[in-house]
C-alpha cells in the first residue's frame, strides 16, 4: 500500500507527539505519527513517579504520556501504534510494517523523534556470567510498572545521575537497594535528591567505584566492585540495574545516510533542527540523549515551527511561480495580438 501525507512523525514520545499536536493545530491537514510500541507516550509511560509536565500540578509519567497523546489526537493528528518503520524508499519516503501489512509512505516533511536508549550490560563490557536479574532503567520500569513482575530482593544500582535515582522503582517492587555505585567522586544529581536517597532511604553511595564482574549462575548472586585505590569487594545482590549512558536510537537516520554529529552520534542539525536531508527534521532524545521529557517536548514544538516555516516558504514560492508564469503568458499573448495587426499607410 502506497500513501502520501503532509507530515510524517516517526516516534510517539514527548518530542514526536508535541510536534504532531502543534502541526495539526496549525492547520496542517495530514499529520501522521508512527510508533512501534503500544501505547504511545515514549519513556514516560513506565515512569510512575511524579515530576512530568509543568509546575504546579506535576503528573506521573503515564498521566503525562496520555495527556500528550490526547493532545495530538484532539488537534487532528493520526497516531498509529504497533507500526515499525523499516527503511527509506526515497528522499522523503519510508517503508513500514504493521498488522495491516507492509506500506510505503511519502511525506512533504518528516520529523525523526526516535529517542534514545540506555546501553545494556553487554555494550558496557562488564565481564562475568550471564545470569538473570540484570536490567537497564527502562527494562526495570517496564517490568515493574507495565507487567508487575518480581525483580528480586536485593539490588545494586550502577550510576548516580538523575535516572539512577528514578530506579527507586525498585522500592515499589519491594526490592531493597543495597548500594549505588558510581565511578565519579560524587553524585551526578542534585544535592537534595542525593541526600534524600542516602538519609531517608538509607542507600549508601559508593563513589570512585566501578563494577568489574557479575557473579552467579542462573540468577545473579553478587556484584564485584573495585575502588579507585585497588580494593575490591563483592556486594551480595540478586538484581543489578545499569543506569544512564544513553545513546541515540539513530538506526533510521544512519540507514538514510543522514550526516551524524560525532559528539552526540545523533543526526547533525542546524538551528531549525533541519538534518542534512531536505525536508527531514530531528528532535528530542535522538539529538540529546538522556534529557528530560520536558526538554524533548520543547524540541518537538521547535521542530513543528521549523516544519511549518518550511511549508510556508514553499507555498509562497509556489504562489510567486504561478504569478510569474501568468505574467509571462500574458506578455506572450499581448505580443501575439500585436503581431496580428496591420497598420495602413
Amino acid at each position: 500500500m502506497n500513501r502520501e501525507v503532509d507530515v510524517l512523525v516517526v516516534g510517539a514520545g514527548p518530542a514526536g507527539l508535541t510536534a504532531a499536536a502543534r502541526l495539526a493545530a496549525a492547520g496542517v491537514p495530514r499529520v501522521e505519527v508512527l510508533e512501534r510500541d503500544d501505547p504511545a507516550g515514549g519513556v514516560p509511560r513506565h515512569c510512575a513517579h511524579r515530576g512530568f509536565g509543568t509546575w504546579p500540578g506535576a503528573l506521573t509519567g503515564p498521566q503525562y504520556a496520555r495527556r500528550l497523546t490526547e493532545a495530538a489526537l484532539r488537534a487532528g493528528a493520526e497516531v498509529r501504534t504497533g507500526v515499525t518503520v523499516l527503511d527509506w524508499a526515497g528522499p522523503r519516503t519510508l517503508t513500514a510494517v504493521s498488522a495491516r501489512g507492509p506500506e510505503t509512505i511519502t511525506a512533504g516533511s518528516i520529523v525523526l523523534a526516535t529517542g534514545a536508549r540506555e546501553r545494556p550490560r553487554a555494550a558496557r563490557l562488564v565481564p562475568g556470567t550471564r545470569p538473570a536479574g540484570v536490567y537497564t532503567t527502562g527494562e526495570l520500569q517496564r517490568a515493574v510498572h507495565l507487567h508487575g513482575q518480581d525483580v528480586g530482593e536485593r539490588a545494586v544500582i550502577v550510576g548516580a545521575r538523575d535516572v539512577a535515582y528514578a530506579a527507586a522503582t525498585l522500592r515499589t517492587a519491594g526490592t531493597r537497594v543495597v548500594a549505588m555505585v558510581t565511578e565519579h567522586p560524587g553524585p551526578r544529581s542534585t544535592a537534595v535528591r542525593a541526600a534524600h536517597t542516602r538519609l531517608w532511604h538509607a542507600v549508601p553511595l559508593l563513589t570512585d567505584t566501578t563494577v568489574t564482574e557479575l557473579l552467579g549462575h542462573g540468577r545473579l548472586s553478587g556484584v564485584r566492585v573495585r575502588r579507585r585505590d585497588g580494593r575490591t569487594t563483592v556486594l551480595a545482590a540478586d538484581t543489578v540495574v545499569f543506569t544512564g549512558d544513553f545513546v541515540p536510537d539513530h538506526e533510521l537516520a544512519r540507514r538514510g545516510g543522514l550526516t551524524l554529529d560525532p559528539a552526540t552520534r545523533g543526526p547533525a542539525v542546524d538551528a531549525a533542527l533541519h538534518t542534512s536531508r531536505p525536508g527531514v527534521f530531528a528532535a528530542g532524545g535522538l539529538l540529546r540523549p538522556g534529557r528530560s521529557a520536558r526538554a524533548a517536548a520543547g524540541a518537538g514544538a521547535r521542530a513543528a515551527w521549523s516544519v511549518r516555516a518550511r511549508q510556508a516558504a514553499a507555498e509562497a514560492e509556489a504562489v510567486r511561480a504561478r504569478q510569474t508564469q501568468a505574467e509571462a503568458e500574458g506578455a506572450a499573448g499581448a505580443g501575439r495580438g500585436g503581431a496580428g495587426r496591420v497598420v495602413g499607410g
